[in-house]
């Protein structure tokens, strides 16, 4: 008969991920809310907007959050409409063109990152955020 193998004794032992507070949640929902930019012309910053006006009395953490993620939004918004009009400027040129594409692609990772590290209880600063609010 086959026996099943012998359990290391030595093997570590990942311990449970601690469940999500409240206040991590909702910072989740503020990087998460900037993808309805993808679908609303300036969701990326009224969908924030909304979350942050309710919830910021709630807490100081998500009040500090809601601030950086709609300087966040604000940001890259400035960023994807200068990067724009330097492409339809130099649209003759090539590079001119990818610029509001890179600028789309690293918004969408750091949206992306800023959500993973706020579920895990971690800060996140995104990259060239202006200071605003």
């Amino acid at each position: 008969m086959d026996t099943p193998p012998p359990i290391n004794p030595g093997s570590p032992v990942v311990p449970p991920t601690p469940p999500a507070t409240d206040s991590n949640q909702w910072k989740v929902y503020l990087y998460v809310s900037g993808l309805a930019g993808l679908l609303i012309p300036i969701g990326n910053i009224v969908a924030p907007l909304i979350i942050w006006l309710i919830k910021k009395e709630e807490s100081s953490e998500i009040d500090a959050a809601g601030r950086l993620v709609l300087n966040f939004q604000i940001s890259y918004t400035i960023y994807a409409i200068v990067s724009s009009v330097v492409a339809a400027t130099l649209f003759f040129l090539i590079i001119p063109l990818l610029l509001p594409f890179a600028v789309f692609i690293a918004w969408l990772v750091f949206v992306i990152k800023g959500a993973l590290n706020s579920s895990k209880g971690l800060d996140y600063q995104p990259p060239f955020t202006l200071k605003m609010l």
